[in-house]
Protein backbone atom coordinates (compact mmCIF):
# COMPACT_ATOMS: atom_id res chain seq x y z
CA UNK A 1 0.00 0.00 0.00
CA UNK A 2 1.07 3.52 -1.15
CA UNK A 3 1.24 6.47 1.16
CA UNK A 4 -1.25 8.88 0.12
CA UNK A 5 -1.35 12.78 0.71
CA UNK A 6 -4.85 13.31 1.19
CA UNK A 7 -7.10 16.28 1.29
CA UNK A 8 -10.70 15.64 3.46
CA UNK A 9 -13.30 17.69 2.38
CA UNK A 10 -15.61 17.66 5.54
CA UNK A 11 -12.92 15.93 8.26
CA UNK A 12 -14.50 17.39 10.94
CA UNK A 13 -17.80 16.70 10.68
CA UNK A 14 -19.20 12.85 11.69
CA UNK A 15 -18.57 10.96 9.26
CA UNK A 16 -15.09 12.52 8.10
CA UNK A 17 -13.73 12.89 11.27
CA UNK A 18 -14.01 8.81 12.03
CA UNK A 19 -12.36 8.65 8.55
CA UNK A 20 -9.70 10.91 9.15
CA UNK A 21 -8.54 8.54 12.37
CA UNK A 22 -8.62 5.59 9.94
CA UNK A 23 -6.61 6.90 7.23
CA UNK A 24 -3.75 8.16 9.78
CA UNK A 25 -4.25 4.75 11.38
CA UNK A 26 -3.35 3.57 7.90
CA UNK A 27 -0.26 5.52 7.50
CA UNK A 28 -1.58 8.06 5.19
CA UNK A 29 -0.60 11.85 5.68
CA UNK A 30 -4.63 13.90 6.23
CA UNK A 31 -5.40 17.44 5.36
CA UNK A 32 -8.42 18.86 6.84
CA UNK A 33 -10.70 21.29 4.64
CA UNK A 34 -14.03 21.94 6.53
CA UNK A 35 -15.72 25.57 6.83
CA UNK A 36 -17.56 24.44 10.10
CA UNK A 37 -21.14 25.34 9.07
CA UNK A 38 -21.66 21.64 10.58
CA UNK A 39 -19.30 20.61 12.54
CA UNK A 40 -16.97 22.19 16.07
CA UNK A 41 -13.64 23.26 16.08
CA UNK A 42 -13.13 21.15 18.61
CA UNK A 43 -13.55 17.88 17.11
CA UNK A 44 -10.05 18.69 15.63
CA UNK A 45 -8.77 18.79 19.04
CA UNK A 46 -9.33 15.34 19.95
CA UNK A 47 -8.63 14.05 16.37
CA UNK A 48 -5.43 15.15 17.01
CA UNK A 49 -5.44 13.17 20.29
CA UNK A 50 -6.63 10.23 18.78
CA UNK A 51 -4.35 10.16 16.55
CA UNK A 52 -1.32 11.15 18.15
CA UNK A 53 -0.54 13.42 15.19
CA UNK A 54 -0.77 17.46 14.07
CA UNK A 55 -3.63 17.76 11.33
CA UNK A 56 -3.55 21.36 9.56
CA UNK A 57 -6.64 22.13 8.63
CA UNK A 58 -8.42 24.94 6.87
CA UNK A 59 -11.05 26.56 7.46
CA UNK A 60 -13.22 27.57 4.68
CA UNK A 61 -16.14 26.91 2.14
CA UNK A 62 -15.13 25.10 -0.66
CA UNK A 63 -17.67 27.27 -2.55
CA UNK A 64 -15.46 29.27 -2.74
CA UNK A 65 -13.09 28.22 -5.53
CA UNK A 66 -10.27 31.01 -5.26
CA UNK A 67 -9.40 29.61 -1.68
CA UNK A 68 -9.76 26.38 -2.92
CA UNK A 69 -7.20 26.93 -5.61
CA UNK A 70 -4.85 28.24 -3.44
CA UNK A 71 -4.67 25.58 -0.73
CA UNK A 72 -3.92 23.21 -4.44
CA UNK A 73 -1.53 25.69 -5.50
CA UNK A 74 0.15 25.41 -2.04
CA UNK A 75 -0.13 21.57 -1.04
CA UNK A 76 0.28 18.66 -3.33
CA UNK A 77 -2.53 16.08 -2.47
CA UNK A 78 -2.56 12.76 -3.73
CA UNK A 79 -6.32 12.25 -3.29
CA UNK A 80 -9.31 13.74 -2.17
CA UNK A 81 -12.18 11.99 0.13
CA UNK A 82 -15.07 14.56 -0.59
CA UNK A 83 -17.70 14.52 2.85
CA UNK A 84 -18.47 18.47 2.76
CA UNK A 85 -22.18 19.72 2.12
CA UNK A 86 -25.43 20.41 3.24
CA UNK A 87 -27.05 17.33 4.38
CA UNK A 88 -30.44 17.30 6.10
CA UNK A 89 -33.48 16.10 3.73
CA UNK A 90 -35.90 18.02 5.79
CA UNK A 91 -34.32 21.31 5.67
CA UNK A 92 -32.98 20.81 1.83
CA UNK A 93 -36.92 20.88 1.10
CA UNK A 94 -37.38 24.29 2.75
CA UNK A 95 -34.06 25.99 1.66
CA UNK A 96 -33.25 24.13 -1.88
CA UNK A 97 -31.41 27.13 -3.65
CA UNK A 98 -29.19 26.83 -1.01
CA UNK A 99 -28.53 23.09 -1.00
CA UNK A 100 -27.86 22.74 -4.74
CA UNK A 101 -25.65 25.86 -5.03
CA UNK A 102 -23.61 24.22 -2.01
CA UNK A 103 -23.12 20.80 -2.43
CA UNK A 104 -22.69 21.43 -6.34
CA UNK A 105 -20.16 24.26 -6.51
CA UNK A 106 -18.45 22.56 -3.56
CA UNK A 107 -17.77 19.65 -5.97
CA UNK A 108 -17.09 21.52 -9.25
CA UNK A 109 -14.01 23.71 -7.12
CA UNK A 110 -13.07 20.85 -5.81
CA UNK A 111 -12.48 19.43 -9.51
CA UNK A 112 -11.60 22.11 -10.98
CA UNK A 113 -8.55 22.81 -8.54
CA UNK A 114 -7.75 18.62 -8.78
CA UNK A 115 -7.67 18.84 -12.33
CA UNK A 116 -5.52 21.67 -12.68
CA UNK A 117 -3.09 20.63 -9.83
CA UNK A 118 -2.86 16.87 -11.18
CA UNK A 119 -4.41 15.36 -8.05
CA UNK A 120 -6.25 12.18 -9.79
CA UNK A 121 -8.10 10.08 -7.44
CA UNK A 122 -11.43 10.86 -5.67
CA UNK A 123 -13.92 9.09 -3.23
CA UNK A 124 -17.20 10.97 -2.80
CA UNK A 125 -19.38 10.79 0.01
CA UNK A 126 -23.24 9.69 -2.22
CA UNK A 127 -26.18 8.31 -0.32
CA UNK A 128 -28.71 5.54 -0.87
CA UNK A 129 -31.30 8.25 -1.36
CA UNK A 130 -30.08 8.14 -5.14
CA UNK A 131 -32.01 4.55 -5.56
CA UNK A 132 -35.22 6.84 -5.36
CA UNK A 133 -38.39 5.22 -4.16
CA UNK A 134 -39.14 3.20 -6.70
CA UNK A 135 -35.83 0.90 -6.80
CA UNK A 136 -36.58 -3.29 -5.85
CA UNK A 137 -35.01 -3.99 -2.38
CA UNK A 138 -32.15 -4.74 -1.63
CA UNK A 139 -30.91 -1.76 -3.47
CA UNK A 140 -27.69 -2.73 -6.13
CA UNK A 141 -25.59 -0.28 -7.69
CA UNK A 142 -26.23 -1.13 -11.27
CA UNK A 143 -30.11 -0.33 -10.53
CA UNK A 144 -31.09 2.75 -13.17
CA UNK A 145 -32.18 5.66 -13.61
CA UNK A 146 -31.17 7.39 -10.52
CA UNK A 147 -33.48 9.29 -8.39
CA UNK A 148 -34.11 11.01 -5.46
CA UNK A 149 -36.97 12.37 -3.57
CA UNK A 150 -35.40 15.50 -2.10
CA UNK A 151 -33.47 18.29 -2.91
CA UNK A 152 -30.35 17.32 -1.16
CA UNK A 153 -31.03 13.62 -2.62
CA UNK A 154 -30.94 14.88 -6.09
CA UNK A 155 -27.42 16.89 -5.31
CA UNK A 156 -26.07 13.73 -4.73
CA UNK A 157 -27.70 12.43 -8.03
CA UNK A 158 -26.54 15.44 -9.72
CA UNK A 159 -22.88 15.32 -8.41
CA UNK A 160 -22.79 11.14 -9.30
CA UNK A 161 -23.51 12.61 -13.16
CA UNK A 162 -21.06 15.17 -12.95
CA UNK A 163 -18.02 12.86 -11.67
CA UNK A 164 -18.75 9.86 -14.34
CA UNK A 165 -18.43 12.79 -17.29
CA UNK A 166 -15.87 14.16 -16.05
CA UNK A 167 -13.76 10.79 -15.26
CA UNK A 168 -15.27 10.11 -18.78
CA UNK A 169 -12.84 12.38 -20.36
CA UNK A 170 -9.90 12.64 -17.56
CA UNK A 171 -7.39 10.36 -18.45
CA UNK A 172 -6.37 10.68 -15.16
CA UNK A 173 -8.77 11.25 -12.80
CA UNK A 174 -10.47 7.47 -10.89
CA UNK A 175 -13.63 8.10 -9.00
CA UNK A 176 -15.40 5.91 -6.21
CA UNK A 177 -18.72 6.59 -5.43
CA UNK A 178 -19.39 5.11 -1.86
CA UNK A 179 -23.70 4.63 -0.84
CA UNK A 180 -23.85 4.65 2.29
CA UNK A 181 -27.44 3.86 4.20
CA UNK A 182 -27.87 4.42 8.00
CA UNK A 183 -24.43 5.32 9.53
CA UNK A 184 -24.83 5.62 13.45
CA UNK A 185 -22.44 4.84 16.12
CA UNK A 186 -19.04 6.42 17.86
CA UNK A 187 -15.62 5.92 18.19
CA UNK A 188 -15.45 3.53 20.57
CA UNK A 189 -13.55 5.65 22.95
CA UNK A 190 -16.79 7.89 23.45
CA UNK A 191 -14.42 11.10 21.89
CA UNK A 192 -15.96 11.65 18.79
CA UNK A 193 -19.39 10.70 17.77
CA UNK A 194 -22.74 12.08 16.16
CA UNK A 195 -23.67 15.90 17.31
CA UNK A 196 -26.49 17.01 14.83
CA UNK A 197 -27.50 20.94 15.16
CA UNK A 198 -30.85 21.28 16.36
CA UNK A 199 -33.81 18.59 16.82
CA UNK A 200 -31.31 15.61 15.21
CA UNK A 201 -33.12 14.61 11.87
CA UNK A 202 -31.82 10.90 12.32
CA UNK A 203 -33.24 8.39 14.98
CA UNK A 204 -30.61 7.34 16.48
CA UNK A 205 -29.19 10.43 17.59
CA UNK A 206 -32.65 11.35 18.78
CA UNK A 207 -33.08 8.46 20.49
CA UNK A 208 -29.77 8.78 22.07
CA UNK A 209 -30.87 12.51 23.79
CA UNK A 210 -34.05 10.44 24.95
CA UNK A 211 -31.72 8.65 26.78
CA UNK A 212 -30.08 11.38 28.21
CA UNK A 213 -32.07 13.82 29.18
CA UNK A 214 -32.20 16.14 26.83
CA UNK A 215 -35.55 15.15 24.84
CA UNK A 216 -38.77 14.24 26.74
CA UNK A 217 -40.04 11.20 24.00
CA UNK A 218 -39.41 9.65 20.33
CA UNK A 219 -41.66 10.33 18.14
CA UNK A 220 -42.29 7.26 16.00
CA UNK A 221 -43.17 7.95 12.47
CA UNK A 222 -45.79 5.52 11.36
CA UNK A 223 -46.85 2.04 13.07
CA UNK A 224 -48.74 0.44 10.36
CA UNK A 225 -45.96 -0.41 7.61
CA UNK A 226 -45.90 -3.71 6.34
CA UNK A 227 -43.14 -5.11 8.49
CA UNK A 228 -42.66 -7.34 11.30
CA UNK A 229 -43.53 -4.77 13.64
CA UNK A 230 -45.32 -1.98 11.79
CA UNK A 231 -42.37 0.48 12.42
CA UNK A 232 -39.96 1.58 9.23
CA UNK A 233 -37.01 -0.85 8.74
CA UNK A 234 -33.57 0.91 7.55
CA UNK A 235 -30.42 -0.69 6.99
CA UNK A 236 -27.79 0.92 10.03
CA UNK A 237 -23.96 0.95 9.50
CA UNK A 238 -21.47 1.52 12.39
CA UNK A 239 -20.01 4.66 10.93
CA UNK A 240 -16.24 2.66 12.11
CA UNK A 241 -16.91 0.36 9.45
CA UNK A 242 -18.10 3.04 7.26
CA UNK A 243 -14.82 4.75 7.59
CA UNK A 244 -12.73 1.88 7.33
CA UNK A 245 -15.05 1.73 3.87
CA UNK A 246 -13.51 4.96 2.83
CA UNK A 247 -10.06 4.00 3.32
CA UNK A 248 -10.37 0.34 1.40
CA UNK A 249 -12.18 2.39 -1.80
CA UNK A 250 -9.52 4.67 -1.80
CA UNK A 251 -6.21 2.51 -1.74
CA UNK A 252 -8.20 0.30 -4.54
CA UNK A 253 -8.58 2.76 -7.02
CA UNK A 254 -5.13 3.94 -6.56
CA UNK A 255 -4.43 0.66 -7.48
CA UNK A 256 -6.68 -0.03 -10.07
CA UNK A 257 -7.59 0.82 -13.70
CA UNK A 258 -10.94 1.20 -13.50
CA UNK A 259 -12.10 5.06 -14.10
CA UNK A 260 -15.51 5.20 -12.36
CA UNK A 261 -16.38 2.60 -9.10
CA UNK A 262 -19.81 2.59 -7.41
CA UNK A 263 -19.98 0.77 -3.96
CA UNK A 264 -22.79 0.35 -1.82
CA UNK A 265 -21.66 0.29 2.01
CA UNK A 266 -24.35 -1.26 4.09
CA UNK A 267 -25.05 -3.84 6.51
CA UNK A 268 -27.51 -5.90 4.31
CA UNK A 269 -30.13 -6.06 6.51
CA UNK A 270 -33.17 -3.97 8.08
CA UNK A 271 -33.99 -3.18 11.46
CA UNK A 272 -36.90 -1.45 12.77
CA UNK A 273 -37.23 1.62 14.67
CA UNK A 274 -38.62 -0.72 17.59
CA UNK A 275 -36.13 -2.94 17.27
CA UNK A 276 -33.39 0.04 17.62
CA UNK A 277 -35.84 1.39 20.37
CA UNK A 278 -35.35 -2.16 22.12
CA UNK A 279 -31.24 -2.05 21.43
CA UNK A 280 -30.35 1.40 22.75
CA UNK A 281 -32.68 0.82 26.11
CA UNK A 282 -30.40 -2.08 26.36
CA UNK A 283 -27.46 -0.76 25.93
CA UNK A 284 -28.04 2.41 28.19
CA UNK A 285 -30.23 0.69 31.33
CA UNK A 286 -32.25 3.62 30.49
CA UNK A 287 -36.00 4.07 29.51
CA UNK A 288 -36.46 5.63 25.60
CA UNK A 289 -40.22 6.67 26.06
CA UNK A 290 -42.57 6.88 22.47
CA UNK A 291 -45.48 7.82 20.74
CA UNK A 292 -46.52 6.11 17.23
CA UNK A 293 -48.05 9.41 14.85
CA UNK A 294 -48.66 9.18 11.22
CA UNK A 295 -46.27 8.38 8.57
CA UNK A 296 -44.17 10.96 6.90
CA UNK A 297 -44.67 11.84 3.29
CA UNK A 298 -42.19 10.38 1.31
CA UNK A 299 -40.55 7.69 3.90
CA UNK A 300 -40.73 3.88 2.65
CA UNK A 301 -41.33 1.15 4.74
CA UNK A 302 -38.51 -0.91 4.02
CA UNK A 303 -34.97 -1.17 2.51
CA UNK A 304 -31.45 -2.40 2.80
CA UNK A 305 -28.47 -2.48 0.77
CA UNK A 306 -26.97 -5.76 -1.19
CA UNK A 307 -23.21 -4.85 -0.50
CA UNK A 308 -21.70 -7.96 -2.20
CA UNK A 309 -19.74 -6.02 -4.55
CA UNK A 310 -18.12 -3.84 -1.76
CA UNK A 311 -17.46 -7.63 0.16
CA UNK A 312 -16.24 -9.21 -2.91
CA UNK A 313 -14.26 -6.16 -4.88
CA UNK A 314 -12.76 -4.41 -1.35
CA UNK A 315 -12.65 -7.28 0.82
CA UNK A 316 -15.01 -5.11 3.03
CA UNK A 317 -18.12 -5.70 5.05
CA UNK A 318 -19.93 -4.30 8.06
CA UNK A 319 -18.73 -6.22 11.34
CA UNK A 320 -20.83 -4.42 13.89
CA UNK A 321 -24.40 -5.19 15.19
CA UNK A 322 -26.58 -2.59 16.08
CA UNK A 323 -25.72 -3.71 19.59
CA UNK A 324 -22.33 -2.36 19.34
CA UNK A 325 -23.44 0.67 17.06
CA UNK A 326 -26.17 1.08 20.28
CA UNK A 327 -23.32 0.57 23.26
CA UNK A 328 -21.08 3.41 21.10
CA UNK A 329 -24.23 5.77 20.58
CA UNK A 330 -24.35 5.58 24.21
CA UNK A 331 -20.76 5.83 25.27
CA UNK A 332 -20.26 8.94 23.15
CA UNK A 333 -23.85 10.82 24.32
CA UNK A 334 -23.04 9.89 27.80
CA UNK A 335 -19.61 11.56 28.01
CA UNK A 336 -21.14 14.20 25.93
CA UNK A 337 -24.90 15.27 26.48
CA UNK A 338 -25.08 18.29 25.05
CA UNK A 339 -22.72 17.60 22.34
CA UNK A 340 -19.38 18.77 21.34
CA UNK A 341 -18.55 22.22 23.19
CA UNK A 342 -18.13 25.59 21.53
Amino acid sequence: MSVMRVLVSGGAGYIGSHTVVRLVAAGHDVVIVDSFANAKPTVVGRLEALTGTDLPVHAFDLTDKDKTERLFATEKFDAVIHFAGLKAVGESVQIPLDYYVNNLESTFSLLRAMRRHGCDLLVFSSSATVYGEVAPVPYQEDYEPLSASSPYGRTKVMIEHVLRDVAGIDERLKVAMLRYFNPVGAHPSGTIGEDPQGIPNNLMPFVAQVAVGRRERLQVFGGDYPTADGTAERDYIHVEDLAAGHVAALQWIASHDRKVSTWNLGGGRGTSVLQVVAAFEKASGMPVPYDIVGRREGDLAAYWADPSRANAELGWRAERTIDEMCADTWRWQRANPDGYPD
